[in-house]
């Protein structure tokens, strides 16, 4: 049974890193980006909060953001083990995951964080050419994660819980750092 979060930039190929793992350790990926778009796509009250959150590549704030993970982690399929993708996304939100966590009886194994440049996370970004992924939003993506992200890796190191991976890499040698690892 495995627990993993797996971080990094925008563009430093979290979600991509996210499927080769599940496939490979057989465990679910929980992405906070699709459930923030289904939840847009759903046009409800919680989609009508996120959507001008989302649009602006801005954080969704730490309660919205919060329930939704609880609703999410708490299904029965997702006893066995899980990889979060894109969550948490701030100290607060990683310590309030711990909670949670204690709660259900569970505890995380690794933060893996997938580590590349400002140039490439742009790049990567551009080259997605997803509708969100304009360069002004990406910008405001990469400066979030510097404010935001960068307290979670302090965090997890301090747990002995983070794992720092070279994201520039190809996905191949990415992926087989990461098994490595965490086979050790």
């Amino acid at each position: 049974m495995v627990r993993l979060i797996i971080l990094g930039g925008t563009g430093s190929g979290k979600s991509t890193q996210a499927q080769r793992l599940s496939e490979g350790l057989q465990i679910p990926i929980i992405s906070t980006g699709n459930l923030l778009r289904s939840e847009i796509e759903k046009e409800n009250d919680l989609g009508n909060q996120v959507k001008p959150h989302f649009e602006k590549g801005e954080l969704i704030p730490d309660p919205i953001l919060i329930d939704i993970m609880k609703e999410h982690l708490i299904k029965p399929d997702l006893c066995q083990g899980w990889l979060l993708e894109g969550y948490p996304r701030t100290a607060f939100q990683a310590e309030e995951l711990d909670f949670l966590l204690e709660d259900l009886n569970q505890s995380l194994n690794w933060a893996i964080y997938l580590k590349i440049s400002d140039q490439t996370m742009l790049e990567r970004s551009l080259q997605r050419n997803l509708n969100d992924d304009t360069r002004e939003v990406i910008e405001t993506r990469i400066k979030m994660f510097y404010q935001f992200t960068v307290p979670i890796l302090e965090y997890y190191e301090k747990k002995y819980h983070l794992l720092t991976i070279n994201g520039e890499q190809s996905l191949e040698d990415v992926e087989r750092e990461i098994i490595a690892n965490l086979e050790n």
